[in-house]
């Protein structure tokens, strides 16, 4: 599910640095709509943004401006990224100064949720996932903070952060807190997107639950059932190591984390974990639905064999009272007898009016 970037292998400077102002707001925008497997022409720096130690938005710069704007004491720089290529990341690992493995890991787009410590800066992989044409599609984004940036690196199946970074801006007062109350706004906007999801998951569930119940048995309802428990495992597995990411976020790193924010990320960790608390019902949910499914068929197969044995018992009767005339003897019961063949014919009826009363009785047919 993994897009790979339309640009080239190594680009110059010119097209690493941000687009005018004007251009990223209307990009940001399209992204939010835009489907996770749409092949865009999205720039590989989506927004590269200045901001005043008060949490006022200084406005875009360049890559190349970013040393220059730290070199400024008040100032902080977040920048946002859409799959870039190498020599981008080796611009930003120059700008900024960032660990090798970091880069490394963020190249590479298949990496595990984690958070690392690299002396004064953080890194972090955090799962995304988004609905595609009614399937579960997966990316990641890789986090940089240090004391004075933020940088997110998307892959794959993501939102914009577009709308997480202007809700920031629009509460200056406490982005003035530093890029980590920014963090806050991209680990909160992740976290919300998986609602709607798990909202579509239990809206299909309940359909599927009344196809289940259906007098007739439908292979397809199976079958969705299965994807769902194993699209719902993935998710799962996305979801619940963010707990401990997020965990660590509230209780360490004072360095990066002023306390005024650790409310903040408490109230992420809290989404996270209802999140996770509605995946885990949901598996239970499927599991139960799909041992009902199964004991329904089983059910429907075993009326089907007793109903196929009560026929076959009230033929067994007449069968065996009739064989006994295939016989070639030449003296047989009743055939001296005129109310033989009548009567013959009363007995198979009355037995088999005997056994069709008794196996209705019990419920066999």
């Amino acid at each position: 599910m993994k897009r790979r970037s339309a640009h080239g292998s190594a680009p110059t400077h010119s097209i690493a640095r941000s687009p005018p102002a004007g251009h990223h707001e209307s990009m940001d925008l399209n992204t939010t709509s835009e489907p996770a497997t749409a092949v865009t022409d999205q720039p590989m720096v989506v927004n590269c943004i200045a901001y005043h130690k008060d949490g006022k938005r200084i406005g875009d710069i360049t890559l190349d401006a970013i040393s220059d704007t730290l070199a400024q004491p008040d100032t902080f720089v977040w920048v946002g990224l859409h799959e870039p290529d190498e020599a981008l990341l080796e611009k930003l690992q120059e700008e900024f100064g960032l660990h090798d493995l970091a880069i490394e890991d963020a190249h590479n787009a298949h990496q595990r949720t984690k958070i690392e410590t690299y002396g004064d800066s953080l890194f972090l992989v955090v799962q995304t996932a988004q609905l595609v044409e009614g399937h579960l599609a997966f990316g990641e984004t890789h986090i940089f903070l240090g004391p004075r940036y933020l940088v997110t690196v998307r892959h794959g199946a993501s939102l914009s952060y577009a709308p997480a970074r202007r809700t920031c801006e629009h509460t200056p007062e406490l982005l003035a807190l530093g890029p980590s109350y920014g963090l806050y706004g991209v680990l909160d906007f992740i976290v919300d997107n998986m609602s709607p999801i798990i909202r579509d998951f239990r809206e299909e569930l309940q359909q599927l639950e009344k196809d289940i119940f259906a007098e007739t048995f439908n292979r397809d309802t199976v079958r969705r059932l299965y994807d769902m428990q194993h699209e719902l495992m993935r998710l799962r597995l996305a979801v619940a190591p963010l707990q401990d990411i997020i965990s660590q976020l509230v209780r360490l790193h004072p360095n990066l984390i002023p306390d005024e924010l650790r409310a903040y990320f408490r109230d992420v960790y809290d989404h996270v974990f209802r999140v996770n608390e509605s995946i885990s019902a949901m598996r239970e949910m499927l599991a139960a639905a799909i041992s009902v499914n199964l004991s329904l068929v089983s059910f429907g197969q075993n009326e089907v064999m007793k109903k196929l044995a009560g026929w076959a018992a009230m033929l067994a009767a007449p069968t065996l009272l009739t064989s006994w005339y295939g016989m070639n003897f030449t003296h047989m019961p009743e055939l001296s007898q005129p109310w033989a063949y009548p009567a013959m014919i009363t007995l198979m009826v009355v037995v088999v009016g005997g056994i069709f009363f008794l196996l209705k009785r019990s419920k066999w047919l």
